[in-house]
């Protein structure tokens, strides 16, 4: 969404600074790459991957180099002296703020808008005359704590005749880029439509069945995408509109990147605050964790893991 200067003088003035500066960088147009380039012409390095986080709130910039790159970015954005700088000052202080936060899970308004624009359809749903039976998911996440990949095993049974195809969604962490995921096929579909939006880096594939089916029929199919392109990754977390099957999530981490604490979590709704906390331990040989969830409600359900 394009924003206005009377709107980034607003902001500016009541924050917060990640709100204050992706307004900024609405108004003057600069995609992050040039910002990147603009601040290296003035001897500033700064990843494109922090430049992302700051202006999304996944991380708020602390340390003195972190300052010295707002302070340029009040000239590269052609800002008032300070006017970044004193949101920062200003806000609320938290001593792991270079830390990634956990990234929050995206509305499912927000998130069912996207996925309908890449459908083309309003009210779609990925999982049209199906209901889930079970649901396994695999995660690799990879030395740079980057997520991987992201493999499904999926039964479901159709409750209408005709049904011969599902879209799967992929929701990316932040920075990455949804063009380059892959997508594959793996067993019982074939891949159709793929399309993606870069703003939400949310990805949609259409998996292709290999026989129609009558109400009531089981088809088992699995399919997986190939990442590394976001940046680091703090949890995964699947939603449930719908109640269904039995759902098994395993998260297993590259041997250079073991987190320090893992924990499965579930929430009624987005906003709500996270439940059924329950600690989880990575097995010494294989570095993996799981949940299982016998009988899904609507909601969600994940893990979360902290780096250090």
């Amino acid at each position: 969404m394009q924003h206005t200067e009377a709107e980034l003088a607003q902001v500016l003035h009541t924050g917060p600074f990640h709100l204050a500066l992706r307004t900024a960088l609405s108004v003057r147009g600069l995609p992050l790459q040039r910002v990147q380039h603009h601040l290296a012409h003035r001897g500033v390095k700064v990843g494109v991957t922090s430049l992302c986080y700051w202006q999304q709130g996944a991380r708020r910039p602390q340390r003195a180099e972190s300052l010295r790159a707002v302070e340029a970015l009040e000239e590269v954005l052609r800002l008032p002296e300070n006017s970044l700088l004193r949101l920062l000052r200003t806000g609320d202080a938290d001593t792991d703020a270079e830390r990634p936060a956990p990234r929050p899970y995206r509305s499912p308004k927000e998130t069912s808008g996207a996925v309908e624009r890449l459908l083309g359809a309003p009210g779609s749903s990925p999982g049209s005359g199906l209901h889930t039976v079970g649901h396994q998911e695999r995660v690799r996440i990879g030395p740079g704590r980057e997520m991987r990949h992201r493999h499904s095993q999926h039964v479901v049974r159709a409750h209408r005749d005709g049904v011969d195809r599902y879209f799967a969604v992929y929701d990316g962490d932040p920075g990455c880029d949804p063009g380059r995921v892959a997508v594959s096929a793996r067993e019982n579909c074939r891949t159709g439509r793929v399309r993606w939006d870069r703003e939400t880096g949310v990805l949609v594939a259409e998996l292709l069945f290999d026989a129609r089916l009558r109400a009531g029929e089981t088809y088992l199919f699995g399919y997986g995408f190939d990442d590394g392109t976001g940046g680091p990754c703090n949890e995964y977390v699947q939603a449930f509109g719908f109640p269904g099957g039995q759902y098994v999530l395993q998260v297993r981490f590259d041997e250079d990147a073991l987190p320090v604490r893992c924990r499965r979590f579930a929430q009624s709704s987005s906003g709500s605050p996270r439940g059924s906390r329950a600690e989880l331990t990575p097995t010494g040989r294989h570095r993996t964790v799981h949940l299982v969830e016998q009988a899904v409600r609507p909601g969600l359900i994940g893990i979360d893991w902290e780096w250090e």
